[in-house]
């Protein structure tokens, strides 16, 4: 390994004190089934809430990414969550959210609605790393394999817990 491209990643890698939210979008299978995650925990790793769910009719990961943002915004906002950081995996979703909107853009009016959450409550979106992210992956698999428009869970699975466990131990993921 050449240590000079190592790059390292845990979760909630800037240490935010707030909640944590964690938001991916999955496109895999034959034929292709596309879905999104979203997570909400504590600073400490703890479970608040999640959703999952499936996209019908549509193989684009910028729409399965762009969707769990915008789930992911809208479930913290129905638990009264106003400060929060979001982080996502994909850096083209946070460009286009933190660029300046094209109503011309086919996610204009997506993207639009996920703005109009960070202006109205003290949110701020990230980009991470896929390996900081994995929660948020697990939950957008299950959502692409679901036949189920949107997912509230209240509880987290053992398979996420596991994950959740690991999250908040602060493990470093290396990335080369």
């Amino acid at each position: 390994m050449d240590e000079a491209n190592i790059r390292t990643t845990k979760w909630n890698c800037l240490d935010f004190t707030g909640f944590v939210l964690n938001t991916d979008g999955s496109c895999s299978g034959t034929p292709i089934r596309c879905g999104f995650g979203c997570i909400i925990r504590n600073s400490d790793g703890r479970f608040i809430s999640g959703a999952s769910g499936h996209i019908t009719g549509s193989s684009d990961i910028l729409l399965a990414e762009l969707s769990g943002i915008y789930q992911g915004l809208k479930l913290a906002s129905s638990l009264g969550v106003t400060d929060l950081i979001c982080y996502t995996d994909s850096l083209l979703s946070c460009n286009l959210i933190q660029g300046p909107c094209s109503s011309y853009h086919i996610y204009g009016v997506l993207i639009q609605n996920i703005k109009d959450h960070l202006r109205q409550y003290n949110i701020h979106i990230c980009h991470t790393l896929r390996e900081g992210n994995q929660s948020a992956d697990y939950l957008a698999k299950l959502g692409a394999s679901s036949n189920v428009a949107l997912m509230i869970h209240d509880a987290p699975s053992v398979e996420l817990r596991n994950l959740m466990d690991i999250d908040a131990r602060g493990t470093l993921f290396i990335r080369e």
